[in-house]
C-alpha cells in the first residue's frame, strides 16, 4: 500500500543522510565525475524553448513563511518555438552551449547535499532547449505540480516532451514546500514543511489547499498575460497529484487531470470524483484513495498502473540517479520503493506515451487510440480500471 512516506522526496534525503557518515553535505564535497547526461530527446514535432520567472500573489498570505507576507512562486514555461535548437537566439544564450541549464546552481546544491552526491552532479544534466524570452501563445495549456519535496526541475523532460507536442506547460515550484526555491533577487527557500506532522490529515488538507490555490492563480496570471487558452490541464506527481484533481474540483476551467503516483490526499475528489477526464498512472498497485475515486469518478477516467515502476519513475531521476551514484547512498528497499524494477527508458517512454495521448485527446482533440486497453507497445502498463471511451 502506498504510504505518506512514499510520496515524500525529503525521505530518500532523510535515508541518505542516516547512512552517511557525518552530513550529507560531507558527501556532497567532492567533485563530479563523468560526462554529459542528456535527458531523452522528445518526441514531438516541435523544438523547444524556456523562460522562468516569479509570480507573486498579493491576494494570499503565504502560511508557511515565516513573516506575513504575499504568496511567491517561481514558474517555469516550455513551449513550442519556431527557432530550431541549431539557428542560435542572439543575445538570449547562456554561457557556452548557449542551454538552459537543469537547474540553477544554488537549487542543485540543496539537492546534491541532500542526496549525499557529489558537487556539480546535476551540472551534467543536459536539456538540449534554449533560453527564449518571448513566449508565444498557445491554444493549450497544461500546469505540471511537482512532488513533495521535490522541485520543478525533476519534472523537466515531461514538459520538454509535452511541449514538443505543441503544448505550453507552467512547471510551479511551490515554495516552502519544494526543496528550494531560487528566486532571481537572489533569495533561496528552502523547503519546511513539517516531515512527520501530528495530524497528517489536517496537514494534506492545508497543502493540498495551497497548491491548489497556486496553480489556479499560475493559471490567472497567464491568461492575464494572454498566454493561456481557455481550458486548461493539469498533471501533477505525488502530492502534485492530490493538487491537480483538488484544483479541478474547485474550477471548471481546468478541463482534464493527471496524477503521476498520488495518493488523493487532503481532497474531496477521493470521494466525490470529477466530471470531467482523470487520469491516474501509478507504480504502486493500488490505494485506497484511488479506490474511493474509481467508485466516485463522473466524467471519463483510467487508472493505469507500471509494472515494476517506482515512486519517482516518472520523473527525471529514473534516468540519471545510478550516473551520479545514488545507487550506493539509497539503501535497497527505498531505491526499489523510489525507482522500481522497470528500465528507466522503458518507463520514460511510457509515461511519456500515455501523458501526450491523455492531453493530445482532451486539450488538442487528437485521437488517442493507446487509451482504449492493453497495448502491445507498453506491455508493462496495466489497465486497472476505465470508465467511458
Amino acid at each position: 500500500m502506498l504510504a505518506r512516506r512514499s510520496l515524500l522526496l525529503g525521505a530518500a534525503v532523510a535515508a541518505t543522510a542516516a547512512t552517511l557518515p557525518g552530513t550529507a553535505a560531507h558527501a556532497a564535497a567532492g567533485s563530479a565525475a563523468g560526462g554529459p547526461l542528456p535527458l531523452p530527446r522528445p518526441t514531438g514535432a516541435h523544438p523547444v524553448g524556456t523562460r522562468s520567472f516569479p509570480a507573486t500573489d498579493h491576494a494570499r498570505t503565504d502560511p508557511f513563511a515565516s513573516r506575513p507576507g504575499p504568496r511567491e512562486l517561481m514558474v517555469q514555461l516550455w513551449f513550442p518555438t519556431a527557432r530550431h535548437a541549431g539557428q542560435g537566439l542572439p543575445g538570449q544564450g547562456l554561457p557556452g552551449q548557449g542551454r538552459a541549464g537543469y537547474t540553477d546552481a544554488p537549487t542543485a546544491a540543496v539537492l546534491e547535499a541532500g542526496w549525499g552526491v557529489a558537487a556539480g552532479s546535476l551540472a551534467r544534466v543536459r536539456t538540449g532547449v534554449r533560453p527564449v524570452r518571448r513566449v508565444p501563445a498557445r491554444p493549450t495549456l497544461i500546469l505540471l505540480s511537482h512532488g513533495r519535496g521535490s522541485v520543478r526541475a525533476l519534472t523537466t523532460s515531461l514538459a520538454v516532451e509535452l511541449a514538443s507536442h505543441g503544448h505550453l506547460v507552467a512547471a510551479v515550484d511551490h515554495t516552502h514546500d519544494a526543496a528550494a526555491v531560487h528566486f532571481p533577487d537572489g533569495r533561496l527557500i528552502r523547503g519546511s514543511l513539517p516531515s512527520a506532522p501530528e495530524d497528517w490529515d489536517a496537514q494534506d488538507r492545508i497543502e493540498t489547499s495551497v497548491r491548489a490555490a497556486d496553480l489556479r492563480f499560475v493559471a490567472d496570471e497567464l491568461t492575464a498575460r494572454r498566454l493561456a487558452p481557455r481550458r486548461v490541464g493539469l498533471l501533477g506527481h505525488s502530492m502534485g497529484g492530490a493538487a491537480a484533481a483538488e484544483a479541478m474540483r474547485q474550477d471548471p476551467r481546468f478541463a482534464a487531470g493527471m496524477d503521476l503516483d498520488g495518493g488523493l490526499f487532503g481532497t474531496a475528489v477521493a470521494d466525490r470524483g470529477l466530471d470531467r477526464p482523470f487520469l491516474l498512472l501509478t507504480s504502486s498497485p493500488d490505494h485506497e484513495t484511488w479506490a474511493r475515486w474509481r467508485a466516485a469518478q463522473q466524467g471519463w477516467g483510467r487508472h493505469l498502473h507500471l509494472a515494476g515502476g517506482g515512486h519517482l519513475s516518472a520523473t527525471d531521476l529514473a534516468g540519471y540517479a545510478e550516473a551520479i551514484g545514488l545507487r550506493e547512498r539509497w539503501p535497497e528497499p527505498l531505491w526499489g520503493e523510489l525507482l522500481g524494477t522497470v528500465a528507466p527508458e522503458r518507463a520514460t517512454a511510457a509515461v511519456r506515451a500515455f501523458t501526450v495521448a491523455f492531453f493530445g485527446r482532451f486539450l488538442a482533440h487528437r485521437p488517442a487510440p493507446l487509451l482504449r486497453g492493453p497495448s502491445a507497445r507498453f506491455p508493462e502498463v496495466e489497465f486497472r480500471w476505465s470508465r467511458g471511451r
